[in-house]
């Protein structure tokens, strides 16, 4: 079953010199059941990544703070949609999780492990108000992304995210047009498993990301509005050979290292809740710290608390086992990102 993507932007001209960056395909709604490797956490128990909200002055642009420019939702359900053996009749109910999804009544909304097409008609009555877009190609598992109507946004699908392995997701580049200003949002579903192969991916993947700000502020955007989220998947590396391994928490801290770099003049977001991956009380595998935000350090978020990206979900829970059962192993990672404005 497909489902043709629509430009949902009829402001094209004015986006040409952000616009000649993209190389991605017109997506299309396209399914297909995946069993993927799915084994998070256990190289992830020590992580603490409870970063503070970092204090950025004024850049050489000179911007200055506004109100709410749009809040996204990102959220990584597990197997969503997928269905039993020869029938389309979901594994489990997908009603719960689109509730869910849409009572977070974010301008900007992403699903990854989209695994069938029965997702289709639950979600566009439930959300009547957005316009969707799923990434389409040999893999099995997709992104699907929404745009609450009254947004300007111009969707592609990035290839080079799959980091030449055709089985692997694109990337989603949504860049949002806001009072003349650009806002470019990447939503990445990154390579899991801790052994060389995955790791080596997903690591080359991250790179990418972080290259991709400097591709964006020479298309003429100057200090690019950008920002990538997603499931990240940082758990490490198992290296075969003792005395090499490398620990989820020095995964993240080297990308939040490299972001920070001069070139990159990125940061990762603190977050409500150190971990975002749990499946339940009775797995051998613990909580795990997976889901990111990773933002130019000039833009600004609402805070919430001293962190500035909400996880929602098990976390709050009176009973996570239930929750997780009912929705999904990963929590939802809410943010809302504030306007930016040149000042000459």
């Amino acid at each position: 079953m497909s489902l043709k993507i629509r430009a949902y932007s009829e402001r094209f001209a004015v986006q040409s010199s952000i616009l000649a960056q993209f190389s991605g395909v017109a997506a299309f709604f396209k399914f297909s059941f995946e069993h993927a490797g799915s084994i998070w956490g256990r190289h992830a128990n020590t992580v603490s990544n409870r970063l503070r909200v970092e204090k950025n002055g004024i850049s050489a642009m000179e911007r200055t703070i506004m109100a709410k420019a749009f809040s996204v939702a990102s959220w990584n359900v597990e197997h969503f949609g997928a269905t039993d053996r020869n029938t389309k009749r979901p594994k489990k109910p997908i009603e719960p999780i689109i509730e869910f999804l849409a009572a977070q009544k974010a301008d900007l909304v992403a699903l990854y492990e989209v695994e069938s097409s029965v997702v289709f008609q639950p979600i566009v009555d439930a959300m009547p108000g957005y316009q969707f877009y799923i990434t389409e190609g040999p893999q099995t598992q997709e992104i699907l992304v929404g745009i609450k109507n009254g947004f300007s946004g111009f969707v592609t699908q990035k290839l080079q995210f799959k980091s030449s392995q055709p089985g692997l997701r694109p990337g989603v580049l949504v860049t949002l047009t806001i009072d003349q200003e650009y806002y470019p949002i990447l939503f990445l579903h990154l390579k899991s498993m801790p052994d060389p192969k995955g790791f080596g991916l997903r690591d080359d993947m991250l790179q990418l990301a972080l290259k991709f700000r400097r591709t964006l502020d020479r298309s003429g955007t100057d200090h690019a509005n950008y920002l990538f989220v997603g499931d990240l998947n940082t758990m490490g590396l198992d290296y075969p050979y003792a005395g090499h391994d490398i620990s989820a928490v020095d995964e993240l801290n080297e990308l939040s290292r490299r972001a920070r770099h001069p070139s990159k003049r990125m940061r990762l977001l603190a977050k409500t809740n150190e971990f975002t991956f749990f499946n339940g009380t009775h797995s051998a595998y613990p909580e795990s710290n997976l889901d990111h935000v990773v933002a130019a350090d000039h833009l600004q978020f609402k805070a919430f608390g001293d962190c500035e990206v909400d996880v929602r979900g098990w976390p709050q829970a009176d009973d996570p086992d239930q929750w997780i059962q009912t929705y999904s192993d990963h929590a939802l990672l809410y943010f809302e990102v504030q306007k930016v404005s040149r000042v000459a």
